[in-house]
């Protein structure tokens, strides 16, 4: 074995918290056991007073209760012997970037600086006893026959953990694995313990969506990206607490190319729809959205107002807020001297006098003939629907030699696709062969909107004249 990996001096951690993640949790128990020449020379153990509740479902897992640590040392009165026992060592631990995440972040709020190298013997243990159902420590420790006594305590997990790092010690003939974990510039060091550093060499460094699996095959979180292995790097460097979880679950991460962001943002979209995955927030929560509608009103003007999206029949146009939907009513009403009156921006049964809009002509003081008037707001709606005409955008593709295309007809998107720069288009229907169908949806509709406000020159063809 290389000389530098066996007089290396290690130690071995395990914590005992009161909850998952790693933000906001404390430590309750600690146990560490320090590593020289392979040997343990020197254990520390202690609970520790979190000065904050235990959930039942952690004294369940743990046995540790409030009352245990009521009397124990709080962690700013041992923090000096965690300090001098992982001094100058190499910080190991079953998962270590909880383990270590955690440690540092008591040590923050003693505005002390913890700073160690560490190692995981989950990452250890998938390279060098390949094979096993399960990595977490019990089944690891079954598999392997490591004695495991006063499992999920620290001192025990501690205890079984050791053996397990001296047994990896042994299996690491020449140091060479661990030599690679502990290079800073190494992915071993970041990667979530079941994700083989392989599968992020292997990701492309171009734009599409990534799909991050549990160990059952199952979509637990769907991404776009302009650069996908840039952005899915990206997840593991976070410290929130959902994006730790997310780490610890993703065994696997399969990903689709689709050479443009726009496509990536659509088809990342069709996929959130499709498989419900449990880390996606944004399109799971429901969406109270809000419509310009227009209507008649008694005295037979064109009135314009916002109102939730039920009255689907009347819209002219969807917003996610009723803050975007006054916005967009208020700048109609400036660009063709609309009445706030009658744009429902202004509640009074006389003459407007809006603070704001000061260019009605006068419709509500009978100062303008209501067919005058109504001629501005049938202008006004046309240029709103005029993004509800037929249309196809032209974006890059996977490749060099072939071009993305999204579809949309009557203002409802019906999906995109990729075509070979030999192939000739000349019009709609020769899209057919190589379009993905995707339904229309309120997450569609601001992924086009928002395309548009940030891309002025978009190679846009308008169906009613040749492609």
């Amino acid at each position: 074995m290389d000389e530098n990996v066996l007089t290396q001096t290690y130690v071995v951690v395990d914590v005992e918290t009161t909850g998952k993640g790693i933000r906001g949790t404390r430590i309750t128990e600690i146990c560490a056991v320090r590593i020289e020449n392979g040997k343990a020379v020197n254990k520390f153990t202690s609970l520790v007073n979190p000065e904050a509740h235990i959930p039942p479902f952690i004294t369940g897992l743990t046995g540790i209760d409030n009352e245990m640590v009521d009397g124990a040392p709080l962690f700013s009165e041992i923090a000096s012997e965690v300090a001098d026992i992982t001094a100058d060592a190499i910080f190991v631990a079953h998962n270590v970037n909880f383990d270590y995440n955690v440690l540092r972040s008591e040590f923050q709020r003693l505005s002390q600086s913890f700073v160690r190298k560490k190692l995981c013997t989950v990452r250890l243990s998938r390279k060098l006893i390949p094979g096993l159902f399960s990595y977490s420590l019990g089944n690891l420790c079954a598999s392997i026959n490591i004695p495991l006594n006063n499992r999920h305590r620290a001192e025990g997990d501690t205890d079984a953990t050791v053996i397990l790092f001296q047994r990896i010690l042994s299996l690491d003939q020449d140091g060479s694995t661990i030599l690679s974990f502990l290079n800073s510039r190494s992915k071993e060091a970041t990667l979530p313990p079941h994700l083989p550093a392989r599968t992020i060499e292997e990701l492309p460094e171009t734009a599409g969506i990534y799909l991050f699996k549990d160990q059952k095959g199952k979509i637990i979180y769907v991404g776009k990206a302009i650069n996908i292995k840039k952005r899915v790097l990206s997840h593991f460097y976070e410290k929130k607490n959902s994006e730790y979880h997310l780490a610890q679950e993703t065994h696997c991460i399969e990903y689709e190319v689709t050479g443009n962001e726009l496509c990536a943002l659509l088809l990342e979209s069709e996929r959130i729809k499709q498989h419900f995955p449990k880390f996606n927030r944004a399109q799971k929560i429901p969406v109270h959205t809000y419509t310009i509608i227009s209507y008649t009103n008694r005295l037979g003007i064109l009135q314009l107002a916002v109102t939730k999206s039920k009255y689907k029949g009347h819209a002219i146009d969807t917003f996610q807020n009723r803050a975007a939907a006054t916005d967009q009513l208020m700048s109609l009403c400036e660009a063709f001297d609309l009445c706030a009156r009658y744009c429902s921006l202004q509640q009074t049964s006389a003459g407007c006098d809006h603070y704001k809009l000061k260019d009605c002509r006068g419709v509500c003081r009978g100062q303008e003939t209501v067919a005058s008037y109504n001629r501005r707001v049938k202008k006004a709606i046309a240029s709103l629907q005029q993004q509800q005409a037929s249309y196809i955008i032209q974006e890059k593709g996977r490749t060099h030699d072939e071009s993305a295309f999204v579809l949309v007809q009557d203002g409802l998107l019906q999906g995109f696709g990729f075509v070979s720069q030999g192939i000739a288009i000349d019009q709609p229907d020769d899209l057919e062969p190589f379009i993905q169908r995707q339904s229309h949806s309120y997450h569609t509709e601001v992924i086009l909107k928002s395309y548009f406000k940030k891309n002025k020159n978009i190679k846009r063809f308008d169906l009613v004249t040749q492609l």
